[in-house]
């Protein structure tokens, strides 16, 4: 009997290789992706092996990580650290370094057999929020536009779609909406 969550699912793994429960896991009707964190990454070399283990299992998951970018970045090792989005809004030809920070990171995340990176954060700095803080490219938003539109655009030569987060509004949010409910 269907569930009728049939790959509406986004799950996790606790470890950098899968066990024959996480094989039994992603095998259910009700996975659709597969989300990566830092406990699940050692190097570049691990995680194209993680994603093919996966792949072997369930060749049509979509594979994700946080790659953003300054403190959202799971890939570090063997990775290029790239910016805070806010410094890069902060350069003088911020526009061409963001379109080029949005291709290099997709290239790194997509040369691991990973799919998608939840990025670039959208939401607007109101100098409330420590969660968004220099996440977002500006408080402005028709320059923040400008600069996420280019990240995209550079996701997107490199051949990744791009995933805008977070909720609108979520910049005036003082609380950390990882562990408490944002007024």
């Amino acid at each position: 009997m269907s569930s009728g969550l049939q790959g509406s699912l986004m799950v996790d793994v606790a470890g950098t290789w899968l066990t024959s429960e996480d094989r039994q896991f992603l095998r259910q009707p009700e996975v659709g992706g597969l989300i990566i964190f830092a406990r699940n990454i050692e190097h570049p070399r691990q995680v194209r092996e993680l994603s093919a283990a996966i792949r072997a299992v369930r060749p049509d998951l979509l594979l994700a990580v946080d790659q953003e970018g300054g403190r959202v970045q799971r890939l570090r090792e063997g990775f290029v650290r790239l910016p805070p989005m806010r410094a890069i809004a902060d350069k003088p030809d911020a526009e061409l370094l963001a379109e080029q920070c949005g291709w290099l990171m997709a290239t790194e995340v997509l040369a691991v057999g990973l799919d998608l990176s939840f990025a670039p954060v959208l939401d607007l700095d109101y100098q409330r929020s420590a969660v968004v803080g220099t996440r977002s490219f500006e408080g402005d938003p028709q320059r923040a536009a400008l600069l996420a539109g280019a990240f995209i655009r550079g996701m997107n030569a490199a051949g990744m779609a791009a995933t805008g987060k977070h909720f609108p509004g979520h910049g005036w949010a003082e609380a950390d909406s990882h562990v408490a409910i944002p007024n």
